[in-house]
């Protein structure tokens, strides 16, 4: 059974840094492409980044480029999230998602089955 394991978020004040990590586990087929997708009040999910397991260059959305970065962990199907000089607009809950690498690093939040349960990152101002 496959499942998606998040931790970290919380509340910071504009300027701050947070953390999210996330582990999958129960997926068969080896390599993943793993990545955080965020929703705000009334707003669509939107990626904010994405990466392979198996190595490849992550890619950002372009409103966290040079602030967010993502990385894989030691543990082979499991990525941390950086988030560095937060503002208000980021404020949403964080949603880790994961699909078999073979199926492609697909940007939209549609073409992913398996979410975590969504971490709160609020920024004040």
């Amino acid at each position: 059974q496959v499942r998606l394991v998040e931790s970290g978020g919380g509340s910071v004040q504009a300027g701050g840094s947070l953390r999210l990590s996330c582990a999958a586990s129960g997926y068969t087929d080896g390599t993943l492409c793993m990545g955080w997708f965020r929703q705000g009040p009334g707003k669509e999910r939107e990626r904010v980044a994405t990466i392979s397991t198996g190595g490849g260059n992550p890619v950002y959305a372009d409103s966290v480029k040079g602030r967010f970065t993502i990385s894989q962990d030691n543990a082979q199907n499991a990525v941390s999230l950086q988030m560095n000089s937060l503002n208000p607009e980021d404020s949403a809950v964080y949603y880790c998602a994961a699909r078999p690498r073979y199926q492609g690093c697909n940007p939209s939040y549609r073409a992913y089955n398996d979410w975590g349960q969504g971490t709160q990152v609020t920024v004040s101002s």
